[in-house]
């Protein structure tokens, strides 16, 4: 049986994400990382809050690290952002990204899921975190998997 982790984008998939990422993080200081697994083996938010941490995503200057999590076989995913972010956004910030992610998996799509969901989220996190030329790159922008 194929790893369903390996197989849920492909190589060329990744690199477009990934190049989303470097779009989006030109628009904010935010951080944002996607990370793929096969499944949460519990409560998704709970099992994201876990990988934030285990990759070290609290680890920015103005807490604003955002991770997108996915379980592939769990066929589900959440969007965990640092506590710099949550102290200054209402609780719907999220709604739009979610429902961005959510429409294109639903329908298979989810390479664009993420793309849009990633420049959703530079997007939104602009108004609150503005990119500007003194700004570092604190996280890496591959896709992680476990």
């Amino acid at each position: 049986m194929p790893n369903t982790t390996e197989a849920f984008l492909t190589p060329s998939e990744e690199k477009e994400i990934v190049a989303a990422i470097r779009v989006a993080e030109k628009q904010t200081s935010g951080e944002i990382r996607v990370h793929i697994e096969k499944t949460s083996k519990g409560a998704i938010e709970d099992r994201a809050l876990e990988v934030f941490s285990e990759l070290k995503m609290h680890n920015t200057a103005q807490r604003n690290g955002v991770l997108i999590y996915v379980a592939v076989d769990d066929r589900n995913f959440a969007i965990y952002g640092d506590q710099g972010i949550n102290a200054v956004v209402t609780e719907t910030f999220w709604d739009d990204t979610i429902y961005s992610i959510q429409t294109h998996f639903k329908n298979g799509k989810f390479k664009q899921g993420l793309i849009d969901g990633i420049l959703k989220a530079g997007e939104q996190l602009q108004g609150y975190f503005p990119w500007d030329d003194t700004d570092k790159n604190e996280l890496s922008d591959s896709i992680s998997k476990g």
